[in-house]
């Protein structure tokens, strides 16, 4: 008979209760992130055809999603707007009545309880769909600093708690610091988007914001999925102009900077599970390839495990209300 060692890790694999007492990773509702696409109307809801139970609000449908996350547990959403036209320079980002500047004011006026953060880019606003003001075919760093500055500061004075920059512009977290603190938004947060890579698992999201780029490609200024050093000094560089949040975007394939970015700086550290990456297997799961629900467990979890203390993620109400019904 052979002879086993003292130890067994089986031993405390037996039992659901056993598993649950000794599990490393925990993960929460409040850990979560809610995406929310929002444009203008009443009584709109739109189907995002390329990712499966996502769509398109007006405010109004909106508010009913947040109080639908809220009451499952999911405290925080950010928001996408979709404007009514857009122009060279994405004039509606910044507008006192833009469609975000609306929403947030609709949300926290009757949820206040809810974490409201904004994301901070041009993308959705241009009408070449650059992140940044185009001149010359090219789009100007400096340029565009001035123009995500003024769309943070309306954002904030429109009642968010959390302005998120995505843009990858050198220098705009500096900017928008300073733009807030100046116009007296010294407590919102900022949430950058520090290492945001130039990846293929965007497509659903550009089909869900209206924001693919007209000519081009977004490779000059979101970075090489190859470079992870660089990645870690794109954190720092966001850190030292005064990032509060930094995130990873996307999340499966960076899971190893999500790691190193919480184990070197020690900062709160977001990872952004894509649409690619969720339309991927709500895909495969339509045709019964895979457990969706259950690869949703583990993906989230695969995330948590590496590092990170946020997820954005498409799947939050869901995995809230599996939570639930599981205790």
């Amino acid at each position: 008979m052979a002879v086993f060692p003292r130890y067994r890790p089986r031993r405390l694999r037996r039992t659901g209760a056993l598993r649950a007492l000794v599990r490393e990773t925990a993960l929460d509702s409040q850990h979560l992130i809610l995406p929310l696409f929002v444009q203008p109307g009443r009584g709109v809801r739109n189907p995002v055809p390329s990712m499966p139970g996502v769509v398109q609000t007006s405010v109004d449908e909106l508010v009913r999603d947040a109080e639908s996350a809220l009451a499952a547990r999911v405290h925080a959403v950010i928001l996408f707007g979709i404007p009514e036209r857009k122009d060279e320079e994405g004039s509606e980002a910044w507008r006192e009545d833009g469609i975000v500047q609306a929403a947030v004011r609709e949300l926290k006026g009757r949820l206040p309880e809810l974490l409201v953060i904004t994301d901070v880019c041009l993308c959705e606003y241009t009408s070449h769909g650059h992140c940044g003001i185009v001149r010359c075919g090219t789009v100007d760093n400096d340029a565009t600093l001035e123009v995500l500055a003024r769309a943070a500061a309306s954002h904030a004075a429109a009642g968010a708690d959390i302005v998120a920059p995505s843009d990858m512009m050198d220098g705009r977290v500096g900017a928008i610091r300073e733009r807030l603190d100046a116009d007296g938004f010294a407590n919102v947060a900022i949430m950058s988007y520090a290492a945001k890579f130039a990846s293929a698992f965007y497509g659903p999201f550009r089909d869900a914001a209206g924001s693919a780029p007209q000519f081009g490609d977004r490779r000059g200024y979101q970075m090489d999925p190859a470079n992870g050093d660089e990645a870690l000094r794109e954190v720092w560089l966001d850190i030292e102009e005064g990032a509060d949040i930094v995130m990873v975007k996307p999340a499966l394939p960076y899971l190893d900077i999500v790691r190193r970015v919480k184990d070197e700086t020690g900062y709160p550290v977001a990872a952004y599970h894509v649409s690619g990456e969720y339309a991927a297997v709500m895909a495969a799961g339509e045709r019964g390839w895979l457990d969706a629900p259950r690869v949703m467990l583990e993906v989230l979890t695969s995330i948590r495990r590496a590092g990170a203390d946020i997820i954005i993620t498409y799947w939050a109400r869901e995995f809230a209300r599996a939570v639930a019904g599981a205790s």
